[in-house]
């Protein structure tokens, strides 16, 4: 006999039948958007603090910090690989703890590196590791994508999977725009000095800026707001996903008491630190690490790494439920997918880590020849755009269309959509590529700055597009059972575009080939291109356009 699902929020719900359609219209369509319209402002914030270094960097290159472009690129690359590699674990969160839990605890977790960060970053002199710290425990922030859209995907019919996932990743991907407006706008007032615990601002040394235009050299900045503005909106939402949220007993039947499911989460997420900090010990340069490892072999060692600290650490019910959700590993569409959704979202999350720093290092400096006719990049620019006056843009444009994506691709296909945005990618990456070329060769580099991003708009664009695309793909194609472990193992893998983008366009500038960078991107995106035609849009496809 059915039980009809309880309305109360907060409830664990016992009978969930999105598919019926008399149950969705009388009883789940408004417990499913409830829990919807609280995940994406918890999102938001997850993304917000695991993508605040890449603003924090800049500023810090502004005020001085004792660390060269290299070191502070460290940073967000750091952050980057965490956040991706805590999506591991997350992505098998919702089938162990419970959505509501979940979501309420990986929520109130960001509170510790938010708070961390605004205490580090009123001391200037303390040593690199520090602050590299502060990254690697921000990725809390980046895993928690995975375990939200794997819940929420549980609450939607098939019909609606690309118009829900489209929403709550798209809306909740508006962290990183409201970080890049927010940490600037924040860190010229001192925002909790009437508290006493504000602490006290640090000059410019470098001319720096927000949305409206340039903040001058000299001007008095609270840098450690950025880590303690999170505060005003973490509290209040931990509370609302507490009371609010869902748990689906059809989902997690065995998830025990709160407590319980709070000891899985905070066990297996403090698993997922283990290989990222080892994996960076080896890739990072002296004296922070080795440095004897490169990207390409650190990042597969560090996600093997955490599969295999997963099943070994695993015990109990908890070791049966991981064994039964890596059966995804066996489906040849997890394998595809998970390509396509690193063009996608990997494009994404990467381009709005690397970009504030690579606006700031190639239109920031007169990249003009010394006596003896070598190309130099340190004269200061008079004419610059500041990083943080439009680095927002590009992402606030990505997130903004990720929900069309997914409706769009609802309605004509999440395959064709890929296709076209794949095309667009390719050529748009090469022109990104020549453009900054010229741009580093050039003594005036801004003339090439209003071409550069509205190229790299187009990209932010594309890519927000083709994450709602390939995510209704997934809805499809996977029952209900996997898609959300498939949903958050895809995103995980996609999420160390954070990591490679940064460290591949840092690496690049560097070596005087920025344009070498986005030319290697395209040659990704051409493959994949022709991967989604093979696997879902040639005559003899197995699924066809899902």
């Amino acid at each position: 006999m059915n039980k009809t699902a309880p309305a109360a929020s907060g409830a664990d719900i016992q009978d969930w039948r999105p598919e019926d359609e008399t149950f969705w219209e009388q009883t789940g369509k408004r417990i499913a958007y409830r829990n919807l319209w609280i995940s994406i402002p918890a999102l938001l914030c997850g993304f917000a603090v695991w993508g605040m270094w890449g603003i924090i960097a800049v500023q810090m290159l502004n005020l001085g910090f004792p660390f060269t472009q290299a070191e502070l690129f460290t940073l967000t690359a750091i952050a980057g690989i965490s956040g991706a590699t805590m999506r591991i674990p997350a992505s098998f969160l919702i089938r162990m703890a419970g959505g509501r839990n979940t979501i309420f605890l990986t929520t109130a977790m960001l509170l510790a590196p938010a708070i961390g960060t605004g205490i580090a970053l009123q001391n200037p002199d303390w040593p690199l590791w520090a602050f590299q710290l502060m990254a690697l425990w921000s990725g809390v922030g980046g895993g928690n994508f995975a375990s939200s859209m794997s819940n929420i995907s549980t609450f939607f019919p098939k019909r609606l999977q690309g118009t829900a996932l489209g929403l709550n990743a798209g809306l909740g991907n508006f962290g990183v725009t409201t970080m890049q407006i927010v940490i600037p706008l924040v860190m010229t007032v001192s925002l909790f000095g009437w508290l006493g615990f504000g602490g006290d601002p640090m000059p410019l040394v470098k001319d720096s800026g927000w949305i409206f235009g340039k903040i001058p050299a000299g001007t008095p900045t609270w840098i450690q707001n950025a880590g303690f503005a999170w505060l005003v909106s973490l509290v209040p939402l931990a509370l609302l996903c507490w009371y609010g949220m869902n748990n689906l007993k059809t989902v997690t039947p065995n998830a025990g008491s709160p407590l319980m499911a709070f000891l899985k989460i905070t066990y297996l997420y403090s698993l997922a630190f283990i290989p990222t900090i080892g994996m960076l010990y080896l890739y990072l340069p002296k004296p922070t690490g080795l440095g004897l490892l490169s990207m390409w072999v650190a990042i597969p060692l560090d996600i093997c790494a955490a599969l295999l600290v997963m099943r070994l650490a695993a015990f109990g019910a908890m070791k049966e439920n991981v064994a039964k959700q890596f059966a995804i590993f066996k489906n040849k569409h997890t394998w595809s997918l998970t390509a396509l959704y690193v063009v996608t979202f990997g494009s994404f999350i990467g381009f709005s880590m690397a970009l504030p720093l690579a606006i700031t290092v190639i239109f920031g400096f007169q990249h003009v020849p010394d006596a003896a006719g070598v190309m130099t990049h340190t004269l200061k620019n008079p004419n610059a755009p500041s990083a943080l006056t439009y680095a927002w843009i590009g992402p606030f444009v990505g997130a903004a269309i990720r929900p069309i994506g997914g409706w769009i691709s609802d309605k004509v296909g999440g395959s064709i959509v890929t296709q076209v945005i794949s095309a667009v990618m390719v050529a748009a990456s090469v022109a990104v590529g020549y453009v900054m070329q010229q741009a580093y060769g050039s003594a005036t580099p801004e003339q090439y700055f209003p071409t550069f991003m509205g190229l790299m708009v187009l990209l932010f664009a594309a890519s927000g597009v083709g994450n709602g695309s390939t995510f209704r793909s997934v809805g499809v194609i996977f029952d209900r059972q996997q898609a959300g472990p498939v949903l958050g193992w895809t995103s995980a893998v996609a999420a160390y575009g954070a990591f490679i983008a940064p460290v591949l366009i840092g690496e690049q500038i560097k070596a005087g080939t920025p344009q070498l960078a986005f030319y290697g991107f395209a040659a990704f995106y051409a493959v994949c291109l022709m991967l989604n035609w093979w696997f879902y849009l040639r005559g003899g496809a197995e699924i066809r356009n899902p």
